[in-house]
């Protein structure tokens, strides 16, 4: 039967001293099928096939493999027996893989004699046949020489067509002749031959059925060789690299395949017991210890907003229809229900403070804010619980100066030097009605007025409370930090580079974790370095990373004191094939 099974390892000594070379005979599907080399017998004179892939055999059903930055990688090895080369036979191998739940099908491989392929070839040969005798030129139906004849005769002018461009329409020839052009082709058509020529183009799929009884695949298939001849065992190395997927613990492999003859399927193939890969992730050294963070809990609480309340000009009622109002105050409204519906907080006052844009004297833009922050102080008071009314406070901001300057820094159509001028001046004032006509009196003061000026007539509403039931001003309080718990969970689910953007800024055993995992690892180095050298699961990450950057010396130095503080993390280390590596060199060492 075929055989399945994992490829040995070879031992430290063997990796210094021996070079060993493994052909996948892997090819580009687009080609088309692989032809083996193949020499001929001296002794028998039969052509035989030289690329035979050497691989020791091993009777592990099992073997451990590493995910590394969110991929696993799993390699078996499938035997063919030189008894089951037979030039008349096509082995089709399905390999199958079992994770977790699902059970996905890997791409298959063809393994086909010489005569099978040649029969394969020969259908197509006989197909591409049968079409050549499908007519797809319709004026091989018609007799020609004896229209042209008829033309000749009765239809010159057409007929002078042959030779020049000039045309004689197709009503004026039916009126001379009383037969139309049209007729007279139909009268020289072949229709027997034209209605032949129809069968065979609705046989074309049934006869590409007995012809190419098994087609040749070209998509979708890892590997499609031609054996010529059978000196041993035929073994293919198979590869495969998928995504890895949260708790995943083992991968199993079997296969599948059926072994046909001329098209025809002989037999389902007897396999052997499937493969087991058991999968070591790194993400399982996660330190899942909660993490907390001191919190500081200020007795006094502050909440703003600020709704922008078109009013008349010079006039201070509340007018809903007016702009954006209508949406504005309610928002409002909602914001007050949602801080009065908190249980942990009480409302000590809620202050309303309207303001005005520079236009106008002072004076009276401080009479307008007030009527103002009355006149929306009387609106929101009809929604507020009568308990809470005594609460609420108008106040005025009559011209929001410090609102203007910063919109003015931040305006992309004033040029900086203006800018710069303006925010000066209002940096220096002294009276708000000589600095509003000095501005007045620049050339950006249009496109202040019409589209920064707006933006100052606002009302603000300001929310003081206090948490119920607290007695100190401040209380020191510790929680979850759930920000690093996420990143410990994306740790956990293999979302490395998620888990890396939060673990990162805390410069810990799971940040290192982190990116080590997500393969930066000179990154990572950096963060060990930084922590003590007392921790076994610290030691441990130092001697991987250090194996990966090559220096062996050093990772088995780290590698001895983890396991000095930890006998257990030598066992974790042979579960993790990075690791395993460090532990027969150890061993080594110590032979030494």
């Amino acid at each position: 039967m075929v055989g399945l099974s994992v490829p040995a390892e070879p031992s430290v000594e063997e990796e210094e001293d021996v070079s060993i070379t493994i052909d996948s005979i892997r090819g580009s599907l687009s080609e088309g099928p692989i032809i083996m080399n193949a020499i001929r017998d001296s002794e028998t004179g039969e052509m035989v096939a030289s690329d035979v892939i050497v691989a020791s055999k091993v009777t592990a059903r099992f073997r451990n493999v590493a995910e590394r930055a969110g991929y696993v990688t799993i390699g078996f090895d499938i035997t063919v027996p030189s008894a089951m080369a037979d030039s008349r036979w096509q082995l089709k191998v399905r390999p199958m893989m079992r994770i977790q739940s699902d059970t996905l099908a890997l791409d298959p491989i063809y393994i086909t004699g010489s005569g099978y392929r040649a029969a394969q070839l020969r259908g197509y040969e006989r197909y591409r046949a049968f079409l050549a005798t499908i007519i797809t030129d319709t004026a091989d139906f018609v007799h020609m020489h004896q229209l042209e004849v008829f033309l000749q005769r009765h239809f010159p002018q057409t007929f002078a067509m042959k030779n020049d461009s000039s045309l004689i329409s197709e009503p004026l020839a039916a009126n001379l002749f009383g037969v139309t052009q049209r007729e007279a082709l139909q009268h020289y058509t072949s229709h027997l031959r034209r209605s032949m020529n129809e069968r065979r183009k609705v046989r074309a799929d049934k006869l590409y059925s007995r012809y190419v009884k098994d087609p040749i695949v070209t998509e979708g298939i890892r590997l499609d060789t031609v054996l010529v001849g059978a000196c041993g065992d035929f073994t293919y190395c198979y590869e495969h690299t998928f995504r890895s997927r949260p708790r995943l613990r083992k991968v199993m492999v079997t296969l599948d395949g059926d072994l046909y003859e001329m098209g025809e399927r002989l037999t389902e193939l007897p396999f052997p017991d499937e493969l087991t890969f058991y999968v070591s992730s790194l993400s399982s050294l996660a330190d899942q210890s909660p993490r907390y963070r001191m919190r500081i809990v200020e007795r006094m609480v502050y909440d703003n907003t600020k709704a922008l309340i078109d009013f008349e000009v010079g006039k201070s009622k509340v007018d809903t229809l007016l702009g954006d109002n209508a949406s504005e105050l309610h928002r409002v409204r909602r914001c007050i229900e949602n801080v009065l519906a908190r249980d942990d907080l009480e409302l000590d006052s809620l202050v309303v403070v309207a303001s005005c844009s520079p236009e106008g004297t002072y004076e009276s833009n401080r009479r307008l804010s007030e009527a103002r922050s009355r006149a929306v102080l009387e609106y929101i008071g009809k929604y507020v619980p009568e308990e809470w009314r005594d609460s609420l406070v108008a106040s005025s901001l009559p011209e929001n100066w410090a609102q203007l300057a910063l919109l003015v820094e931040n305006d992309t159509v004033i040029s900086p030097h203006a800018r710069k001028s303006i925010c000066a001046m209002i940096g220096s004032m002294k009276s708000p009605d000589r600095t509003e006509r000095e501005l007045a009196k620049l050339p950006d003061y249009r496109y202040m007025r019409e589209k920064l000026y707006p933006q100052l007539r606002s009302v603000k509403f300001d929310f003081y409370l206090h948490r119920k039931g607290m007695q100190k001003d401040t209380i020191h309080t510790t929680e979850i930090d759930s920000l690093y718990m996420a990143g410990v969970q994306a740790l956990a689910d293999l979302d490395y580079k998620r888990a890396v953007a939060m673990l990162r800024p805390y410069d810990d055993y799971n940040a290192a974790l982190a990116l080590l995992s997500a393969d930066y690892n000179h990154s990572a180095l950096d963060v060990l370095g930084r922590l003590d050298d007392d921790d076994p699961k610290v030691c441990y990450l130092k001697a991987l990373v250090l194996a990966r950057s090559g220096q062996l010396e050093e990772a088995v130095k780290y590698f001895d004191l983890c396991v000095a503080y930890d006998p257990h993390m030598e066992h974790r280390a042979n579960l993790d094939p990075e690791m395993h590596e460090l532990v027969k060199l150890k061993n080594l060492f110590k032979t030494k």
